[in-house]
């Protein structure tokens, strides 16, 4: 049978509706059981609930950071849809500096880190409550921080990252629900860390970041259903480490960093294509280390980061709607200030 995008189908297995979609130049045909690729077209669950049901809200949480030379086991939330405040949540298992996190619905993970020295212990909790973390026991393949994450409804993926040896370009696949030590997923094309990264239900993105030459421009994707290397999908503007990403299911922002200055830029890309990323405005505050980012289908927010050279931080959210463009506005403070890593249950891998 024929099938073309847009087309749905109930699956008796999952008990779920999918909808079918290919890519924007589609022009093949699919038979009604086969899953391809999405050049040629794949059937996608349609989600039918929202953070809006199970917490009241969408809920971003900033986790980790550094005081001193030190990590922090800190956990702070916010409602992305309200401004003020960051709030108490609860402690990770341990003091850590830029994890690299992943989240479902329910569910977040915050992976590996840097106190004293590098870890890859991976941590859980319930987004739905407050309280501290739980020590899942599993473990990344190497010890890394200062990587990346992204995480569809079940699967999470960390990228890259450095830890005591140098820089690596692993990166790991994580079951979510289930959970069992991360396996390997495959490699970016370059070792590299303070990248940031975003994501859609289907492409994890990785952007920008250091390599040993320098600060690099380079944005790549993986498919996260699947397994195998990154692949190349265009650049930022400014080779630039050290900034922040969110997404919703269409665009990502990604805005600061260092490029050697601090900067405030925020840019933007379309995760279903190819292509360089866009201007979009400017954070309210030039800043670096700002992987503290949370996302909703509407909203991207900005927590902390280091504004000038020396380890002066700042407590500063800033948001923007994501669909739009122009610069940040103020939301709140935190109390992690910088090198802490942001998550959230409504991001656009959902």
């Amino acid at each position: 049978m024929t099938i073309k995008p847009g087309a749905f189908r109930f699956n008796t297995d999952s008990m779920k509706l999918e909808i079918f979609r290919g890519s924007a130049n589609y022009e093949g045909t699919a038979s009604m059981a086969g899953i391809g690729t999405l050049a040629a077209g794949q059937w996608e669950e349609i989600q039918a609930t929202s953070p809006e049901v199970q917490t009241g809200g969408t809920r971003g949480l900033f986790v980790g950071g550094r005081s001193g030379g030190n990590g922090r086991d800190i956990m702070d939330f916010i409602n992305i849809a309200s401004t003020g405040n960051s709030t108490t949540f609860g402690t990770l298992t341990e003091a850590k500096r830029v994890p690299l996190n992943a989240s479902s619905r329910t569910r977040g993970i915050v992976a590996g880190g840097l106190n004293s020295a590098y870890t890859t212990n991976i941590d859980r909790f319930t987004f739905a409550s407050t309280g501290s973390a739980v020590d899942t026991t599993d473990d990344l393949t190497v010890l890394r921080a200062f990587g990346a994450g992204v995480s569809n409804s079940t699967r999470g993926i960390f990228i890259g990252g450095s830890n005591s040896p140098g820089l690596v370009n692993t990166i790991d696949y994580y079951a979510i629900d289930s959970g069992g030590d991360a396996q390997d997923f495959g490699d970016l094309s370059a070792i590299r860390n303070t990248m940031s990264a975003c994501q859609s239900s289907t492409r994890g993105i990785s952007l920008a970041g250091n390599e040993p030459a320098g600060r690099v421009t380079t944005i790549e994707y993986i498919t996260i259903s699947t397994l195998g290397n990154s692949a190349f999908f265009g650049d930022i503007t400014t080779a630039t480490s050290g900034s922040g990403t969110g997404s919703n299911a269409v665009r990502g922002v990604c805005g600061g960093g260092g490029s050697p200055s601090y900067t405030n830029v925020i840019e933007y890309i379309t995760l279903a294509s190819l292509g360089n990323a866009v201007d979009f405005g400017d954070l309210t505050q030039a800043r670096i280390t700002t992987q503290s980012v949370c996302s909703s289908p509407t909203r991207c927010c900005w927590g902390g980061g280091e504004i000038t050279p020396g380890n002066t931080s700042s407590s500063t959210i800033d948001y923007v709607q994501i669909m739009s463009t122009g610069n940040a506005i103020d939301f709140g403070d935190m109390t992690s200030n910088y090198e802490g890593s942001g998550l959230s249950n409504g991001h656009g891998g959902l």
